[in-house]
């Protein structure tokens, strides 16, 4: 995986693998023969181009271990294909989870990589009979899959979000039942406008009402609104290589990881 890969400028995210999960996650690897918080999630959690991410800042805050299962770029089914990290979140003294996109899931309309979700990997027959005029195997990934189907038609996309909100709801519910335990639904909304698509902010397609419908399945919701000095942070501080740059600009930054850690410490304490 190319964010694995050590480059001039790029930060070593020391990757490490838990129990027989075949994922790798950010390290250093830490025990987990004690207390600790388990943090899923995707890109974010991950702290691509952040030294010291917000699960390192709530460890700090809270004086309890952080495991960090984000995964770049995953959705819920990297997580519920891995019983091993389901495992470990069923035996932390609580589980983060953080609302990734709904885009990255296979659905009734298409399927992804059981571990990238973002790769793209065939259209079901339903989705080619509401879009025949499209050819596709011409894509690789889920944005641009879905960012073109919308410039095509929007009545007719209509019906593909509105299954990708509804697979969402049914992955969500399922993770946190199958998860023993507190757990805590992690919402950054609108995370970074810089970085808005056509397709919307991330995470892609959740809204109040689909975090609502899964609120009575987890002990407790954390909504982070970013402040306006977060959202316009840029790049500093950051750690990445020259050229890839354009891809630092659209990830949160360090001013966004603090004000993250702050508002899911000040959760975490009342329940550990």
């Amino acid at each position: 995986m190319a964010y694995e890969n050590l480059s001039e400028g790029a930060l070593d995210y020391l990757p490490c693998r838990y129990g027989k999960s075949k994922l790798l996650f950010r390290g250093p690897r830490k025990k987990m023969d004690g207390d600790y918080i388990a943090v899923i999630g995707g890109t974010e959690t991950y702290g691509k181009f952040i030294e010291k991410p917000f699960t390192e800042l709530v460890e700090d805050d809270v004086s309890t271990t952080a495991i960090n299962f984000g995964c770049v770029n995953a959705g819920a089914d990297v997580f519920l294909n891995e019983p091993a990290i389901l495992d470990a979140c069923s035996k932390a003294r609580v589980t983060v989870i953080q609302a990734m996109g709904a885009q990255n899931m296979s659905n009734r309309f298409y399927a992804v990589h059981p571990r990238r979700n973002d790769r793209f990997l065939k259209a079901s027959v339903l989705l080619k009979m509401v879009f025949r005029e499209v050819d596709f195997t011409d894509f690789h990934f889920t944005r641009h899959m879905l960012s073109t189907l919308k410039k095509l038609s929007e009545e007719r996309f209509a019906l593909v979000e509105d299954e990708i909100k509804e697979a969402w709801k049914a992955r969500m519910q399922i993770m946190l039942e199958k998860i023993e335990g507190k757990t805590v639904m992690l919402w950054i909304d609108d995370s970074n406008p810089e970085g808005k698509s056509d397709l919307g902010h991330d995470p892609l397609f959740v809204d109040r009402e689909m975090i609502e419908a899964i609120r009575p399945y987890c002990t407790k919701v954390v909504e982070v609104n970013l402040s306006d000095q977060a959202k316009s942070e840029g790049v500093a501080g950051m750690i990445y290589p020259e050229m890839e740059e354009p891809m630092a600009k659209e990830m949160m930054g360090m001013r966004a990881h603090r004000e993250i850690a702050k508002s899911l410490s000040n959760a975490l304490r009342d329940m550990l």
